[in-house]
């Protein structure tokens, strides 16, 4: 029996050699969110997004990596929707 699915599988996928990293959930609280409305700057959210990611350094993973692994923590409403 597999279960069923009810959602769609995520669009971000991780190369096959990407190391498992740890973070703390507080840097999910860092992050800035972005919900997909007409008012919001998708550049600036971008920049932000960046600015704490590079505040976090693990030796085991790439900042590339770091960055896939947390980015659908920053997106919210339509715009995690969309993703």
């Amino acid at each position: 029996m597999n279960p069923t699915r009810t959602s769609a599988p995520s669009c971000i996928v991780f190369p096959p050699n990407a190391s498992h990293f740890n973070f703390k959930p507080d840097i999910i609280q860092l992050l800035s969110t972005f919900h997909g409305l007409d008012i919001e700057n998708p550049y600036l959210h971008l920049k932000e997004f960046e600015e704490v990611c590079n505040t976090y350094n693990n030796l085991n993973c790439s900042m590339n990596i770091i960055r896939l692994k947390l980015f659908h923590f920053s997106l919210k409403d339509k715009a995690k929707t969309w993703l």
